[in-house]
Formats: C-alpha cells, structure tokens, sequence
C-alpha cells in the first residue's frame, strides 16, 4: 500500500511537473516580441565595397549592418568571455550566471556582477527598456527565452551587434568602430576590441571622447578578464593597455555625396548601393577640387568627372568642391547641371567633317571674317590667320572655320550626332543654328566626358554607368574609327599648360560666351577626364578661360589618377598620313558643297543701295558704293554704262529721273553684282 502511495505520489509530481512545464512553454510562445526588423542606415558602397557614405535611421542614429563574420574573432572572444560565457549552452536565461550574481551581491552588499545574458540584453534593446526594475528584469528574461526559440545564436549575436549602445547616437559595433577608430571591425587590435566590449556596459559614462579615463579603464579590466579567461596572452594584454583611448569621434565618411544622394532617390527601398566608383581616386579627386577653388574667391565652383571609356563606368564624380550651402552652392551637383560647353564640341564638327569627306587634317581652311546669312562669327581674339591647315585650326580653337564646316555639314547633323553618343542638347527655339559649334546649345559635363569617350573608344558611344549592377550597353557608331583616331591625334599634339608634362594627353579646352564656363576635357588610351569650371548660379567669371583655369586641373587630375598615362592607339589601318600635296585634289582645300552656287569670297557687292530699297536722288546723282571685288569697277543702270574705269570704290551716278532702276557693278575681272532699288 505504502508504495502504491509513493508510485501514486512520484506520478502526480511529475504530471504537475510536466504540467507546468507545458504551460511554461505555452507562456513563452505566446509571448508578444518585438519588430525584430532592425531599421539599418542605408549605405553607399564603392567598386570594391568599401563605404563611400551612410546615412543615419529616422531618429538620427547610426546604425550599420554588421554580420558576425565580418567582425573581428577577437572581438567576439573578448565579448563572450566578458558577458556571457555560456552564450552557445544555455537557452536565453543562465540560471548559473543568475545565481553566482544573486550570492555576490548578498555577500557583498552591492552590485558584483550582472546576470543578464547576451540575449537578455539583446531582448532589453529590442523594447528599449532599463535594466533597474524587477519587473523590467522579468520581462528581459521571458523575451529571451521567446528569442531563442525563434531565432539561431548568430542571429541574435547580430541583433546585439547592431544595437549594443556606444555613446550618443552610436548604435552597432560597426558604427562605433567607423566613428572611434576610423576603420572597418574587421581587423581591430586587442585594445579596439576591448573598448567595443567595455562601452556598452555604461555607454555614455563611458564614451571615449567625453570620459577617456573612465573608457581607458573599463577598457583595461575587459583586458585583464581576457587575460584570465584565456583568451588573450599577457604580453598582448601588455601592449594594449598602453594604447591610447581615442578622445574624438570621427566624422562617417561622406564621399561622392551628389551621386550617393542620387543613388538613394532612384532606390530609396534599397538599405546598399553598390557604384561604380574608385573610393581611393574619389578621394584623391575630392581633394583635388577643393585645392583647384582655394584663393579664387567664394564663388568660384569646379566639378570634375572620371571614367574608363573601354568599360563606361564612372570612376569618380566630384560634383562640387564641398557639399555644403555657401556661396559656391556646393550642394548643386555640376556635373548635371546644364552648361555652355563653348569650344568643346569642335572635335565632334571636325570628326563629322571627316567622315563626310569635308576635309582632313591637313586640308586648308579659311579663317578670315564670313558671314553665315545674318550670322557672322567671330574669333575669340578678333584676329585672322588666314587660309591654315584644319590641323591648326583645331589645336588653335578657331571660331570661323569650324563655322563653316558646321554649315557644310548642317547643324542638325551636328545635334544628331550629340543625341547619338547618348548626350542630351538643350538649344533654344526649334531649330538648331550655327552658333551650336561656338556653345550655343546647353549640355552637361556628363555629356561632354561621354562624347570624348566616344571619340577615345574609335567613334562608338557607350553610355556612363555608375551604378555596378547595371548593366553595360555595346554601344553604337557616331563616327568611323579614322575619324575618331584623327580627331584625337589633333588634341594630342596640344602643348600642354605650362608646368604640366608632355604626355600626348589628348584635350580640349573651352570658354563660353561671357566667361561662364571655363572646360577642360581630355583622354588616353584608357581614361577620360572631364573638368568644368565657373560659378553654379551662372554669373561670369572675369578673366577666366579653360586654357588656364580648368586645364591645369585636367593634367593634375590624370596625374592623381595613375603614374603615367596608357598610350593612344595606333592608327587605323585605311587612314590617310600624307601631306596636303599628296591629299586627293578635292582635299586639298576646304570647299562646301555649295561652293559651285556661292560667289568667290573676295567678289564684289553693292553695299548701297541696298537691294529694294527706295532712295533719294540727289542734285549730284544717285550714291553708290562697292565692296570686294577688284577695280577698276564699271557701273551700269538699266545695262547702260554710267561710269567706266572707276577706281574709287564710291560715286554718284547721273540718272535720268524717277522710277525703279537695276543698277550693276562690273570688276576689272568680269564679275558683277547687282542691286533694284527706287529713285525718288
């Protein structure tokens, strides 16, 4: 009977044991977690995925994802000897810790050491609450069970190394190590890793660069802990502690802002963004802008743009010389803002020109003073040099002859063209005019680095990518690689500015009306660079032309870029290397292809009276004057001579009376013009 009862005894124990464990466990799982979807800063990464710029969650913390692989091992050694031993055994609540901390404290009469595991405070952190109260600590300890249940060991060890505090708005391991030491926790020494593992405890009694002292030694005893548990050696330990405490924070880096800012508005879902971009010569151009502006007033404004023309990606984009609200307007990103490119599409007309058996390098050209209809150009410095080769012409940024191979060609040829190599012109009205060769037409220095990459590739645009996951185009023909090869060849026998080396850079230089926009562009056999100078809000800037503003930055640019430069490619096989003796007689000499319907440059004209005009006669005859031609110079009215043999270029014709008479001049070479007007 007696052990009837016993049997009877033991079953209800366990029965009631069991019973309670059920219900133990169904008062786990109904426990209600919080969002366990951590908000994470989004990030910009580089070409190699090193961090170009973060941005803070909504409250404004920083908050970088960290996974536990890509943390320092000594870091999580350190961190697990010292918080929580027993991490990977027990099941989110360590009755063993618990316990040792409770009699601790009893013997003591204070405070020893804490009980609390990684998961409590990962449970603590999660619903933001304090660790003071026992109703607090209660709910600590059944959101921890909940967590393991639910959750793997490293992905709550990840939850702690994303919300472990460090002081101010410093949340993460990662976030702590940028602003503390300036670098990745990938590699951190023993004194890193031990001040990451220390702050959390007291985060903001304890932050490096308002308490260094009391971070120094918390540091020291997570130091003498790893020491003691093993995990650290003494000589280590020795070294770290006599390693300095950093007392400032560091700024987060804030690299290619403008084209960060513009990968963020195109995927604001995305938490990464992975650019095209070369973190080290982003930086080396960076800093390279702001020495380019320095001494040259408040407004002065630069933006510089690098890519590698075989691939098409962006290497570097420096929108401005600092994202900032001054005077310079650095949060304006110039390198889509649109411009006047002055005389940096004249290696395009050249090219076309080319191409449409126009001329060649060699072929002479006139630059002397022409009229385009009501248009009449002229040269930067309002000088003539005559007839030159297009060579020169080139090199020499003429405005004439590059006019008239434009009117040869036709300007929407020349706006297709743009379209082609993937830029996008603004021009004002509905139809493109000549001044579209001298800048007259709005583009932005984007567009100008894909249209030298255009002519750097052999005359197939590609358009520029700068995110990395975008996919490459193979691009389409503008012009033929002759024409691209001789174009290029032209820019690289440029003399380079004074001081810069004589490297066969091939570039342009450009200066828009008004001294707007000052350009420098230029390519090798792997690179093109482009460099606008000026004032964001578009006011002139004295004195400033591209030659000597934005060109030396162009060459100090390459210069930062590689050590040397990657040589130009060999000429196409069916180019034409001859002099302009040996060229094809039409190549000789420039010729429009309505030469034949043209008069002679030099023929003459009446310049008055104009052709319909009604004029006076005068007691003395009607006033006449010629221009051009060759005298002496026969008048006529109606067919009947007037005046024969003149050699003066003015006179007056004795007329009958009133009416409407033609009225002709006759050159001592036989060619004539003529004019009707009304005598009154």
């Amino acid at each position: 009977m007696m052990r009837a009862r016993r049997i009877i005894g033991i079953a209800l124990v366990l029965w009631l044991a069991a019973l309670g464990r059920d219900r133990f466990d169904a008062w786990i799982d109904a426990t209600i977690l919080p969002p366990l979807a951590v908000e994470m800063s989004v990030e910009v990464l580089d070409r190699d995925g090193d961090l170009l710029r973060a941005y803070t969650v909504a409250d404004g913390r920083w908050r970088l994802a960290l996974p536990p692989d890509k943390v320092d091992p000594k870091y999580l050694r350190m961190l697990l000897a010292y918080e929580d031993k027993r991490f990977y055994r027990h099941g989110g609540v360590d009755l063993r810790s618990m316990t040792r901390a409770v009699l601790q404290a009893v013997k003591n009469g204070r405070i020893v050491s804490g009980g609390s595991t990684l998961t409590m405070q990962v449970a603590r952190l999660l619903e933001e609450g304090t660790t003071g109260q026992v109703g607090g600590k209660l709910r600590q300890m059944r959101v921890a069970l909940a967590l393991e249940r639910r959750l793997s060991k490293d992905q709550i060890l990840q939850l702690y190394l994303h919300l472990a505090p460090f002081g101010g708005n410093l949340e993460g391991v990662r976030a702590a190590s940028i602003s503390y030491f300036g670098k990745e926790p990938a590699r951190l020494t023993p004194a890193e890793a031990a001040l990451l593992v220390a702050i959390p405890q007291s985060p903001e009694t304890r932050r490096p660069d308002r308490a260094a002292d009391r971070a120094e030694a918390a540091r020291n005893r997570v130091l003498a802990r790893a020491v003691a548990e093993g995990v650290l050696d003494a000589d280590d330990a020795s070294a770290a502690l006599r390693e300095k405490v950093p007392g400032l924070r560091k700024a987060f880096p804030a690299f290619a802002p403008h084209l960060a800012d513009r990968a963020r508005e195109e995927a604001p879902q995305a938490l990464s963004h992975r650019l095209t971009l070369d973190l080290e010569v982003q930086k080396k151009l960076e800093a390279l802008a702001q020495e380019a502006v320095e001494g040259r007033g408040e407004r002065l404004q630069v933006a510089i743009l690098v890519a590698d023309h075989a691939s098409g990606e962006i290497l570097a984009s420096v929108g401005s010389a600092g994202y900032q609200a001054d005077l310079r307007q650095g949060f304006v990103d110039m390198t889509r803002a649109l411009r006047s490119p002055g005389s940096t599409l004249k290696p395009l007309v050249y090219a076309l020109a080319f191409d449409e058996g126009l001329g060649h390098p060699e072929t002479m050209i006139d630059d002397r003073p022409m009229s385009f209809g009501a248009y009449a150009p002229q040269n930067f410095d309002r000088l003539y040099l005559g007839t030159i080769r297009m060579r020169e012409a080139l090199q020499l940024s003429r405005n004439i002859p590059v006019v008239a191979l434009t009117d040869a060609l036709g300007p929407a040829r020349l706006i297709s063209a743009m379209e082609k190599a993937g830029m996008k012109p603004v021009f004002p009205g509905d139809q493109p005019g000549l001044a579209i060769a001298l800048g007259g037409v709005g583009v932005t220095l984007t567009d100008m680095v894909q249209l030298y990459a255009m002519l750097a590739r052999g005359g197939v645009a590609r358009p520029l990518r700068w995110r990395l996951d975008a996919e490459g185009s193979k691009g389409q023909r503008v012009v033929s690689a002759v024409a691209a090869w001789q174009v290029g060849d032209i820019l690289a026998g440029l003399a380079p500015p004074p001081g810069a080396p004589g490297n066969r850079l091939a570039y342009k230089t450009g200066t828009s009306y008004g001294h707007r926009d000052a350009w420098a562009i230029g390519f090798d056999g792997r690179h093109v660079v482009g460099v606008w100078m000026g004032r964001a809000d578009g006011t002139p800037v004295p004195g400033a032309f591209g030659a000597d503003v934005a060109a030396p930055v162009l060459f100090q640019a390459f210069n930062r870029l590689k050590g040397k430069l990657d040589p130009q490619p060999a000429a196409p096989a069916s180019t034409l290397l001859v002099a302009n003796a040996d060229l094809p007689l039409p190549l000789q000499r420039f010729r429009s292809r309505t030469a034949a319907f043209q008069a002679e440059p030099d023929a003459p004209a009446v310049a008055f009276p104009p052709d319909g005009a009604e004029v006076e006669l005068l007691p003395a005859g009607l006033k006449v004057r010629v221009t051009g031609g060759t005298a002496p110079f026969t008048w006529l009215a109606d067919g009947v001579p007037v005046v024969v043999g003149m050699d003066a270029r003015e006179t007056m014709l004795a007329l009958p009376g009133e009416g409407f008479v033609t009225l002709s001049v006759i050159d001592a070479r036989g060619r004539s013009a003529r004019t009707s007007v009304r005598v009154r």
